[in-house]
């Protein structure tokens, strides 16, 4: 049952020595508040290096041509490696676990735009050729419409998917579906409007790109058999890792490259990336435990230490109470509350000083494009925290109470 007269006795054994309470308390405190600190920025700093890469699907592998640095069967090196439809066949028929491959051109170079013009409106924007299977590997929403699809790749529709800025710039209010626009002099009618996930720069390029059938911009724009890269998803059960040196292979055999050139075929692996980037901050969480746990640590001997002294200071009165009867056990009862309390307020005030000022930080950093979203504790992290508050109080109560049992009542009697 909760027992007032205890509760009371506990607070004023800590006001007895304010100042000697405040700084061992001020130990746990800062030791708790570095803890919600560091976890918060550490996950406000990962959730925003996260967002950056939301626009890739997590298991995706990027493959253009670069240029040959080995020479191979007669070939001299410094070959440019240019991709063709025959490495899509090659790519089908000779890699596994492939679940979306997409071939993609761009209408000029890689920041270049083209002019596209609607009515009396014209703007510059970027035009690329692309296969339906893009929308399972780039993260987009469709706002209006509808994506590239089967049909008219094979009928090589005049047809395009314009993205939101595009939208805005040539048709304003005005419903873009059906609508026809035109791109170095041929017209291409709007089935839809794309929205991309992507933050920042990468984010505003493809809000302002017009996506059309691969097949009609080869005729369309005079490109031949060119492929620019390759964007491909793996299966959920195919590692980045193993697709992505399937498909270099498969290309390098394509095109007479050296086995052991890693110049001649460029890629970039998001599952990579991503796998890097989750080691990354496992190993800061780690750290961040690690320091907070020592910091947590040197605070509750600090508490242990005032405990001691306090249990010397009331040598006389612990010998009084066993003289009339307090057991053992209530003894060490007394000074495990009065440690325990001691690190729970102390403790306590620190996760609500550390909540505080992740709030008013997040508040100047919402809103930002930066790397760091704001910064933020789980509830389950908290709860962690305050069960480490009450084991710490408990270990630091442990020395200072078997002492206390073990003052025999004749000799504290005699303490001065």
């Amino acid at each position: 049952m909760f027992d007032l007269d205890k509760w009371q006795e506990v607070l004023h054994t800590l006001r007895r020595n304010k100042l000697r309470t405040l700084m061992t308390a001020l130990g746990v405190m800062w030791g708790i508040f570095m803890l919600v600190l560091m976890l918060g920025f550490g996950n406000g700093l990962e959730r925003g290096v996260m967002k950056n890469m939301v626009g890739f699907v997590s298991n995706s592998v990027y493959v253009w041509g670069q240029r040959t640095s080995k020479p191979y069967k007669g070939l001299a090196p410094g070959r440019s490696i240019r991709f063709t439809t025959r490495d899509i066949a090659a790519i089908e028929n000779g890699v596994s676990g492939i679940w979306a491959l997409a071939p993609r051109n761009q209408l000029g170079g890689w920041r270049d735009g083209n002019n596209v013009t609607y009515g009396q409106k014209t703007g510059n924007f970027g035009v690329m050729g692309d296969y339906p299977a893009l929308l399972h590997i780039e993260n987009m929403d469709i706002l209006a419409g509808r994506f590239i699809n089967d049909a008219d790749m094979e009928g090589k529709r005049k047809v395009t998917v314009i993205g939101q800025h595009v939208k805005e710039v040539l048709f304003g209010a005005e419903d873009p579906i059906g609508k026809y626009v035109k791109i170095r002099g041929a017209f291409f009618r709007v089935v839809g409007v794309h929205r991309s996930n992507q933050p920042g720069q990468q984010g505003d390029r493809a809000n302002s790109t017009l996506y059309v059938p691969f097949s009609t911009f080869q005729v369309a724009f005079n490109n031949g058999q060119r492929v620019g890269w390759f964007a491909i998803a793996a299966l959920p059960e195919v590692s980045g890792e193993q697709l992505e040196r399937e498909i270099r292979r498969t290309l390098a055999a394509n095109h007479w490259v050296h086995p052991d050139d890693g110049q001649a075929i460029g890629s970039y692996n998001a599952a990579e990336k991503f796998g890097r980037m989750q080691n990354l901050f496992r190993g800061i969480r780690f750290f961040i435990w690690f320091v907070s746990l020592a910091t947590l640590m040197a605070g509750a001997l600090g508490v242990s230490n005032i405990m001691l002294i306090s249990v010397k200071e009331r040598t006389r009165e612990i010998g009084v109470r066993k003289a009339i009867g307090a057991t053992p056990a209530s003894i060490v009862m007394m000074v495990l509350q009065e440690s325990v309390v001691l690190t729970a307020l102390a403790g306590y005030l620190g996760l609500f000083v550390g909540v505080v000022t992740l709030e008013l930080v997040g508040s100047l950093v919402r809103g930002t494009s930066g790397p760091l979203a704001a910064p933020e504790i789980d509830f389950g992290v908290a709860l962690v925290a305050g069960g480490i508050l009450m084991v710490i109080g408990l270990v630091a109560g442990i020395a200072p109470a078997r002492h206390a049992a073990t003052i025999r009542p004749v000799v504290a009697l005699r303490t001065e």
